[in-house]
């Protein structure tokens, strides 16, 4: 197959792809959309940025085109609001005018209009697991006519704790139905999910799910902690794409955001204290370009979707192997090619190894001098960018003088340095987003298959 026209989708639907210029299927929507067509099961696994979200869509489309019987009629699960808002957005880019909007059930954002939606008739329904709970606790929706569940990023679904929302809300559902399961990863706990909630799955593996892709090129950087934040700005300096810096805590995406702002870079933040307003106007700002920068946490690392990002910097080592795989799986998306930098200090070599070695793979070892003495060589640009809130009525980026955004200096970089090769970054202060969602754990070989008896 080499193209959507090859599958067996309505006009309809291959005409809807067409205008959105979807032509060629990745590997996993080529593997993964026959089957589900057929009425099967499907456990899909596959790296960031394959292309799952399609592999569902589709399917689901087509059975809403063909059943148009009144009621929910396919729900889709997934663990963040970011990604709920995009799975909603493909969707409502597909369904053309046939087709009544999804509604979007997630927590962060006003309850009317989800409500509202529901009632219209929304024949899908898009939710991360907490607020579709409490939806069910208030007998607000019904499942009665369900026929397709759709379990995305379920590793990380319960890897932040909602395997009990997941189960109150599946024992509602009807069991004659298909259910897709869709993960980056497959670990024990998906494995038993699996077995409680699918049918003989047709298992789709594409790629290795245990390394990132082979079209990035991984480097470590050692340095001392007072001139770890000059080897970032000596980092950022050069980059000319957009680049999304990875730190293990709330505090210190706050701090490292706000420094960075101080000295020249446009960068925003996402992590899980900032509001859905905040974080949607972050994320929209970086996708247009207004900042050029994103600094996150691993809780919101798969939330964010955005082309392009050709340079992933690990300003803090991430707490356990999986996340480092989900962290640079941002960048060299659909086939791109993209860099992966880590930050580290002496006392954390063994901690690097230890990351490698779970992963099976070896990282470059560049000298972070060059770098460094490039961010001392800079004079400091003081730039002043407002702060990401759309409540503000300002534009962020906005710089103290001339108006022009700093993430649009693409001849000088992303802006000036602080030119004093002192650390101005954040250190550990261990209040990590995701240690409230699952605990604090270390770096660990990540499981292999766990369903090769069962399948």
């Amino acid at each position: 197959m080499s193209t959507f026209s090859e599958l067996q989708l309505s006009p309809y639907t291959k005409e809807r792809l067409a205008s959105a210029r979807f032509t060629t299927p990745t590997p996993v929507q080529d593997a993964a959309i026959p089957k589900a067509l057929e009425g099967k099961d499907v456990l899909a696994t596959a790296q960031t940025g394959t292309g799952k979200t399609l592999a569902f869509v589709v399917p689901i489309l087509e059975h809403l085109l063909k059943d148009d019987a009144p009621g929910v009629a396919a729900l889709v699960l997934l663990p963040t609001r970011e990604l709920a808002m995009q799975v909603a957005e493909t969707y409502d880019l597909l369904r053309g005018k046939r087709l009544k909007p999804a509604a979007l059930v997630v927590g962060g954002l006003a309850e009317g209009p989800q409500i509202t939606a529901m009632r219209h008739g929304a024949r899908l329904i898009v939710a991360t697991p907490g607020r579709l709970e409490d939806f069910l606790d208030r007998r607000l929706v019904a499942f009665h006519d369900l026929k397709i569940l759709v379990l995305d990023e379920a590793d990380r679904m319960l890897d932040m704790g909602f395997l009990p929302s997941i189960r109150r809300i599946a024992s509602v559902l009807p069991r004659q139905r298909q259910t897709l399961c869709f993960s980056a990863t497959l670990e024990a706990s998906v494995a038993h999910l699996v077995h409680d909630y699918m049918r003989h799955p047709v298992r789709v593996s594409i790629g290795s799910v245990l390394k990132p892709a082979e079209n990035i090129r991984m480097q470590a950087f050692e340095v001392a902690m007072d001139q770890k934040y000059a080897l970032l700005e000596g980092l950022l300096a050069k980059e000319t794409g957009r680049v999304l810096i990875f730190t293990r805590t709330r505090r210190n995406a706050e701090r490292l955001a706000k420094t960075l702002n101080r000295d020249g870079f446009a960068a925003a933040r996402i992590h899980g204290d900032r509001t859905q307003s905040q974080r949607t106007a972050a994320l929209s700002g970086f996708q247009t370009g207004r900042h050029s920068i994103l600094v996150a946490t691993d809780v919101a690392a798969r939330g964010i979707h955005v082309e392009e990002i050709t340079h992933v910097i690990n300003y803090d080592l991430p707490e356990i192997a999986e996340n480092y795989i989900h962290r640079v799986g941002r960048t060299a998306r659909a086939g791109r090619e993209g860099v992966a930098s880590t930050l580290i200090t002496r006392d954390q070599r063994p901690d690097l190894q230890q990351l490698e070695r779970a992963l099976g793979l070896r990282m470059e070892r560049p000298s972070p001098d060059s770098h460094v003495a490039d961010a001392a060589s800079r004079p400091r640009v003081a730039v002043r960018t407002e702060d990401d809130s759309p409540h503000r009525g300002k534009r962020p980026g906005r710089t103290n003088g001339s108006g022009r955004s700093a993430g649009h200096r693409r001849s000088a970089g992303h802006g000036r340095s602080a030119g004093h090769g002192r650390s101005a970054g954040p250190r550990h202060s261990g209040d990590s987003d995701q240690s409230r969602e699952s605990g604090r754990r270390s770096i660990a070989p990540l499981p292999g298959e766990f369903l090769q008896a069962q399948m």
